[in-house]
């Protein structure tokens, strides 16, 4: 029988509040007239019949129990790593098997079945961790993002993707000797489909079977935090797929989905799109970030493509989609949705951060929620992406006159709080890596993606780098295959590695470079108009502190520039990009250079200005 607590928390459930949902529905160890066994429970309110099916019964059907919406049985044979599938008649009768919605495991593809799972049982280490852990992910905090996909950052020689237990050493080393203060996990929860690269869910509760079990990930994270490294997960609700066993007509009518195909189908992913307005699949995203965070203590959520589900019209030619109640084509239900899961992680898990895959212009994406904004932490800044990656794909020889693209992100760098994005998308689908896209001969390639690099850590906004591109590698990412480490023997990648290290470093130390990631006043702007030399000249500030960052995007050395300074006197360098350590000509810092009052607007000083130059210099007292 279902307890007194249970009823409660089911009945939450039914109106939207269920985010503890997960600590009744699904698989649990339970105890009935002394017999230990397990109690399963799945939201079916449309089905004729639900009857259980799984290794304990031999698979022959087991009729559960109707209560409200939901259907639930206790079995007393049931044992721990035993499979099960709910097996579902529809209202006309038809009959599927489905796995758990809410199930912790499942077992490995091409098979679909839940597995029981015990609660977690690892013994956590990471209390310290937790207690600075809002500190370290303020939005006045340094944090860079190293974007990882599991099954393709190493592989065996025979080709089997490493386990968890596997990854943690080698990873948390390289994530150290780069000094990034996060990983971030392409989606690591149950999906059949390899090629998806886990954007296509079907088990929301279940981390994937590829890489071991929950408490084998439970441990990961554990080390990951005693080395010091948060732990990010992308999340997916914005849709799911059509696979036969997973969420789709659950119960034989559209369940978790819309049921207007005019937004209940995405037509880009041939996929279901979740109905934001049923408060039982609110619950059930709710109750799937929590588990994350409560279970797992993960550090936050990027959201995966929020604009998807903050617009009607959404890749849906006229015609084809379906307008709110008022007429529009925003999906009020969706942007309620995402207001009510930023308040429950920040409520629930103070620290965690929230950070949307935005697309678009849409107001306030990380504007509090007191204040009328959806509640994000952080958005991705696709446009500096864009340009950025658009500009540094012209020869440099016309770049004069694409000058105002790399000066445009300023003018927008504090609408939001943003991450600055180089991600997994760049650098598939025939895209090219980040190496090949560098419009400038071979032998500069390296050394532009050196520029590429300072730009974006010394730009407002917190940092992202997908896996490889600190290697330079040369071909676009093959999810089928581990990255092209045996680059990393390169000299010219050892440089380059050394440069991420060296930014990295700077970025955590220098306040300037980090507290006003998202203040309006972060960044000034001392020479943007320089178009013919191709020069930007900006000031970073924070907490009463200023560095002045100098980028120069031609191949060329101007030995005599006139570089513009905030004030007259010394100044001397805290980064110069053309030192030997970095693949430059230069064995140590130059000597600090004199900022003379001029007949200019600004003290002028005389710096020799390497070719594709990233220096970043500071007043001496």
């Amino acid at each position: 029988m279902l307890t007194k607590s249970a009823h409660t928390i089911l009945e939450r459930f039914l109106t939207g509040q269920g985010h503890d949902a997960w600590q009744v529905l699904g698989a649990h160890e339970a105890c009935e007239k002394t017999q230990n066994g397990w109690r399963f429970v799945v939201w079916a309110p449309n089905a004729r019949h639900v009857a259980l099916i799984g290794d304990f019964s031999h698979w022959r059907r087991m009729p559960m129990r109707r209560w409200s919406a939901f259907w639930h049985v206790f079995v007393a044979d049931a044992q721990l790593g035993q499979r099960y599938k709910f097996q579902v008649t529809g209202p006309d009768g038809s009959v599927v098997d489905r796995a758990d919605p809410f199930a912790r495991f499942a077992e490995l593809r091409p098979q679909t079945a839940s597995v029981l799972c015990r609660a977690a049982e690892h013994a956590w280490q990471d209390a310290r961790w937790l207690e600075q852990r809002a500190e370290r992910q303020s939005r006045q905090a340094p944090i860079s993002i190293y974007e990882l996909h599991v099954g393709s950052w190493r592989r065996h020689p025979d080709g089997r993707q490493y386990t968890w237990s596997e990854l943690a050493e080698p990873l948390i080393a390289h994530v150290q000797s780069l000094e990034f203060t996060h990983v971030q996990l392409m989606p690591i929860y149950e999906h059949p489909y390899d090629p998806s690269w886990g954007y296509q869910v079907t088990g929301y509760f279940a981390p994937t079977s590829r890489w071991g079990t929950p408490d084998e990930l439970r441990a990961f994270v554990d080390r990951l935090h005693g080395a010091g490294i948060g732990v990010l997960l992308d999340w997916v609700p914005a849709h799911f797929p059509k696979d036969g066993h997973g969420l789709g007509r659950f119960d034989g009518t559209p369940l978790f989905e819309h049921p207007d195909p005019r937004r209940g189908e995405h037509p880009d992913w041939g996929t279901w799109v979740f109905d934001y307005g049923r408060a039982e699949v609110v619950s059930f995203l709710l109750a799937a970030a929590h588990y994350w965070l409560e279970s797992f203590h993960i550090d936050g959520f990027r959201v995966d493509a929020v604009a998807s589900m903050l617009y009607l019209d959404y890749s849906r030619p006229a015609g084809t989609w379906l307008p709110n109640q008022f007429g529009g084509n925003w999906n009020l239900e969706a942007l309620e949705f995402l207001k009510r899961f930023n308040h429950l992680v920040h409520t629930t898990h103070p620290g965690a951060v929230t950070i949307a895959e935005e697309s678009t212009a849409f107001p306030h994406v990380t504007g509090a929620l007191e204040q009328g904004g959806i509640g994000f932490d952080f958005k991705w800044n696709m446009g500096w992406m864009h340009d950025t990656l658009g500009y540094l794909a012209t020869d440099p020889l016309f770049r004069a006159r694409q000058h105002h693209a790399i000066c445009f992100a300023a003018s927008y760098a504090f609408s939001e709080a943003f991450v600055l994005p180089l991600s997994h998308d760049e650098v598939v689908h025939l895209k090219g890596s980040l190496w090949q896209k560098m419009a400038v001969p071979q032998d500069q390639k390296i050394a532009q993606l050196r520029q590429l690099f300072g730009y974006q850590w010394l730009h407002p906004g917190k940092k992202l780098l997908f896996m490889g591109g600190e290697l330079a590698q040369q071909t676009e990412w093959n999810a089928d295959a581990e990255l092209q480490w045996t680059l990393a023997v390169d000299p010219q990648r050892q440089a380059l590695h050394r440069w991420l290290q060296t930014l990295n470093r700077l970025y955590r130390s220098q306040p300037a470079l980090h507290v006003g990631d998202c203040q309006s006043d972060g960044l000034a702007w001392i020479e943007g108009a320089d178009a013919d030399a191709s020069v930007l000249v900006t000031q970073r500030n924070g907490l009463g502190r200023s560095v002045v960052v100098v980028l120069h995007f031609t191949p060329v050395r101007r030995p005599d520039y006139w570089l513009p300074l905030p004030a007259a006197g010394k100044w001397r360098w805290l980064l110069h990009s053309d030192l030997k350590i970095f693949g430059g000509s230069l064995a140590k810092l130059p000597p600090p250079v004199s900022a003379q009052v001029a007949e200019l607007p600004r003290p002028i000083a005389h710096i020799d200005l390497p070719p594709f130059a990233v220096l970043v210099l500071e007043q001496m007292p």
